[in-house]
């Protein structure tokens, strides 16, 4: 997978925040922004997971019709 620019305007405000955020964690802010988007999309695409399995189970699950074992 090749890597392509991606320019953005962002105000000084949000910026200095970015630095603060990476410099915790001992990243730039290019590999902050970038880890955080990715998360993002994790996030979108695993709630979209547990939707479509909702759908197909119901929101309980799979084991929702199985009796407890005493």
């Amino acid at each position: 997978m090749g890597s392509t620019v991606l320019s953005l305007r962002i105000d000084g405000e949000l910026l200095d925040r970015l630095r603060e955020h990476a410099a915790k964690r001992g990243m730039s802010v290019q590999d902050y922004v970038v880890r955080t988007l990715i998360r993002d999309d994790f996030d979108e695409r695993f709630k979209a997971a547990v939707d479509e399995t909702e759908k197909f189970y119901g929101p309980a699950g799979p084991t929702a019709t199985r009796d407890p074992i005493t």
